[in-house]
């Protein structure tokens, strides 16, 4: 269990450690089956051995779940040692022929080995579980410049300059020719008495001569050369910087934002926003020498630590016309009931004309009148009001409300938009009635005694009632508007004495906008009057119906009612 470990993570190592125990135990149960001895000797470890002879004797007790004490957990039942083909675990039983740091792997029939260690950087595992290096500049995955020639070597590779150096120069890094001092590298270049003296490309042997090289001159006995203070000099070699004199040199001891390059032996600024992108600014880096500069994007204001950036309430500074909600990074404006946000610049608040919108025509009964921010509904100067719910137009019943300027003569009648003063005379030998709970008035016949005229006569009755209807906006269909009600049953044999009723519309009918039917309900003869036609207010009338009771010795009486019609100018 140690070695698996040392070789994989801790969870791969458990779960090769608890397939191979259960696979021993297995084993046992399975010797145990061919009644083979727990004790015979397999080609197994003997850490398998024991476990394979613990779970044969517990086969044999009845166990029905046997446990190894090696393993120390339970073994599942249906792990297979044997496949129902009989397949042989080669790696259990010591058959496979993997090499060290290979780990065997049964499969059904054969097995297969897999290295445990990875082949690292530059290989690549054949299908033969061998490491072949990988040709990074065949494939292109090399990372060397236009300038140079790419080398493969084994698990890496090399960028070689294609740019040849002449004699008595060396190339660097990037490519560039450097000149070789020969007077360095060489050993012994000149004979004695002689000094070497490097040159570009070359170098040249001269008589033996105090000759000093850079960063130093020469004593003032010339006899020897000593080192030149390059700090101290007249021209300032680190502007703006420390100098450090060194034997035969310097450097410069460059302030916080810069590098000194040992090139050009200068301090050169470091661009902090492009060595750390996202750690140094919350928003926006601005490089400048030596240091750099945070800054914010639009709705966000620079924090006190110079790096974060905190968010801009825009509101405080009232930019919307009416109602303004900051969000973070911007803000909104927006518009209370009865306007909307300007389509323009978004800050100005408009109002809503209700009354243009395409259900203007609806929001109001009679007219509708646009104020800021809302709208005001109208009704007719006369004969409406407002109705409670500030839209409907709502009729005035001067008849009721006492507002009338009836005579005591007259009557009243609350027509819609108005009224109307009627007076109704009754002709000689009738009495007037008004019948409860309507506005009808009935005269009704009453002879004097020995008034045969007055007896002969077929009119029973005259009655006057009226109706208010609107100018109907869609007239769709035929409006039943008055029902003649008779006494007159339906089911009376008129050949032997029965009745019949006959209802006819004698004047006022103005454009034939109304006719009369004849129905029957509950037994009974009914008469309605219907509107046919649309009727374009004010229109005033009076239909003068007639109800004609029938028998079979011809006309039993007949009774005439007059229709006051008024039509409005309005549709409500």
């Amino acid at each position: 269990m140690e070695g698996c470990c040392q070789l994989s993570s801790w969870i791969q190592c458990f779960v090769l450690f608890w397939q191979m125990c259960c696979d021993c135990c297995l084993l046992g149960k399975v010797m145990k089956e061919m009644s083979l001895p727990c004790d015979k000797n397999l080609p197994v470890s003997h850490q398998c051995g024991v476990v394979s002879q613990t779970c044969c004797l517990e086969e044999a007790s009845g166990s029905k779940n046997p446990v190894d004490p090696k393993c120390e957990f339970d073994c599942p039942v249906s792990c297979p040692l044997v496949s129902s083909t009989s397949d042989i675990n080669e790696c259990l039983m010591g058959l496979s022929d993997c090499r060290a740091g290979e780990r065997c792997i049964n499969t059904e029939g054969s097995f297969r080995c897999q290295r445990e260690v990875s082949c690292g950087t530059g290989y690549e595992l054949t299908d033969s579980n061998n490491c072949k290096d990988i040709d990074e500049c065949e494939t292109g995955i090399h990372n060397c410049g236009p300038q140079f020639n790419c080398q493969n070597t084994q698990g890496s590779f090399r960028c070689i300059p294609k740019a040849k150096c002449d004699n008595g120069f060396i190339q660097d890094a990037l490519g560039n020719c450097i000149d070789i001092n020969e007077c360095v590298t060489l050993t012994n270049p000149c004979h004695r008495g002689q000094i070497c003296v490097n040159s570009l490309g070359s170098y040249s042997c001269q008589r033996n001569s105090v000759n000093c090289g850079r960063g130093y001159h020469l004593s003032e006995d010339g006899s020897r050369c000593v080192d030149i203070d390059e700090c101290k000099g007249s021209e300032e070699v680190c502007p703006g910087h420390a100098c450090i004199n060194q034997v035969g040199s310097y450097r410069c001891e460059c302030a916080t934002g810069y590098n000194f390059n040992s090139i050009s032996r200068t301090c050169e600024d470091v661009n902090e926003c492009r060595y750390y992108p996202g750690r140094l600014c919350a928003h926006k880096c601005e490089n400048t020498l030596g240091s750099y500069k945070c800054s914010c994007t639009s709705g966000f204001k620079l924090a006190n630590d110079g790096r974060n950036c905190d968010d801009v309430n825009e509101c405080e500074t009232n930019p919307c016309s009416q109602e303004c909600a900051n969000v973070y990074g911007s803000y909104q404006c927006y518009c209370r009931r009865g306007y909307q946000l300007s389509d323009i610049d978004g800050l100005t608040c408009e109002d809503i004309d209700e009354c243009a919108l395409p259900t203007g025509g609806h929001i109001c009964t009679y007219r509708c009148r646009n104020t800021p921010g809302s709208f005001t509904c109208i009704c007719p100067a006369e004969g409406y009001t407002l109705a409670t719910n500030g839209r409907s137009c709502q009729d005035i019943d001067e008849c009721a409300a006492g507002s009338h300027t009836c005579t005591a003569n007259e009557s009243c009648f609350n027509i819609q938009g108005g009224f109307r003063c009627l007076s109704f005379d009754c002709p000689n030998n009738y009495k007037s009635a008004r019948i409860q709970g309507s506005d009808t008035i009935r005269c009704s016949k009453s002879c004097q005694p020995n008034d045969i005229a007055c007896v002969l006569d077929p009119i029973h009755s005259v009655s006057h009632t009226f109706i208010s209807l609107p100018t109907f906006r869609e007239f769709v269909k035929p409006e039943e508007i008055v029902f003649l009600r008779t006494t007159v049953p339906v089911y009376s044999s008129y050949q032997f004495g029965g009745y019949d009723v006959r209802f006819d519309i004698l004047e006022g009918n103005v454009e034939n906008a109304f006719d009369i039917i004849k129905r029957v309900e509950s037994g009974r003869f009914l008469g309605v009057v219907r509107q046919v036609k649309p009727l374009v207010g004010p229109v005033e009338t009076v239909l003068k119906l007639s109800m004609r009771n029938l028998s079979s010795h011809g006309d039993a009486g007949q009774n005439i009612i007059n229709v006051h019609v008024f039509v409005s100018a309005f549709w409500f």
